[in-house]
């Protein structure tokens, strides 16, 4: 749940962050606010749903918040002044969230974790079967990561060439 509240700042601060540098430029993105702030909504959801999992507590929640807001100010920062980098870490915490996914299927398998009914959320969002369970939830939202972790990449890429995102098109359309 930490992590899914840290992941969903990147996006939501790039596509901010463009949208005020393309208002400034009169110039298109490429698709690059729309692909940044899809991934910000998607790890919203992927947050909403394991808060219907976990259901945090009360110190949890203050957590999220504190944690939230110094992250939120740290990669705004780090963006504004490198978005290379930027988006490089954040391809890299993808990688991690793929890796800590998949040590939780792991976890599901051998029966350590309840393999609970998936949550409404999730069935909606992710237009899952309504008989799937946590497993299946997990698996959608690790594909999810892997995606964010190449369009990171991608964009740091792109800035690594010396070019502005503008002038690649953005992969858009996963979801």
């Amino acid at each position: 749940m930490m992590l899914e509240t840290v992941a969903a700042v990147p996006g939501m601060v790039g596509g901010m962050l463009l949208h005020c540098k393309s208002l400034r430029k009169f110039q298109h993105s490429a698709g690059w606010i729309k692909a940044l702030l899809e991934e910000a909504e998607n790890e919203r959801m992927h947050l909403m749903t394991f808060m219907e999992v976990a259901q945090p507590k009360w110190y949890e929640k203050a957590l999220v918040f504190t944690v939230q807001g110094v992250f939120f100010n740290a990669y705004f920062l780090m963006y504004i002044f490198s978005p290379k980098l930027a988006h490089r870490i954040v391809g890299y915490l993808e990688e991690e969230a793929i890796h800590s996914y998949t040590e939780f299927i792991k976890e599901l398998d051998k029966g350590t974790i309840p393999n609970v009914p998936a949550p409404a959320i999730a069935i909606d969002y992710w237009r899952l079967p309504k008989d799937s369970t946590l497993r299946d939830v997990v698996l959608v939202v690790r594909a999810d990561e892997a995606h964010h972790r190449d369009v990171n990449h991608f964009a740091s890429d792109i800035h690594y060439q010396g070019k502005d995102l503008n002038e690649a098109a953005a992969p858009l359309g996963y979801h």
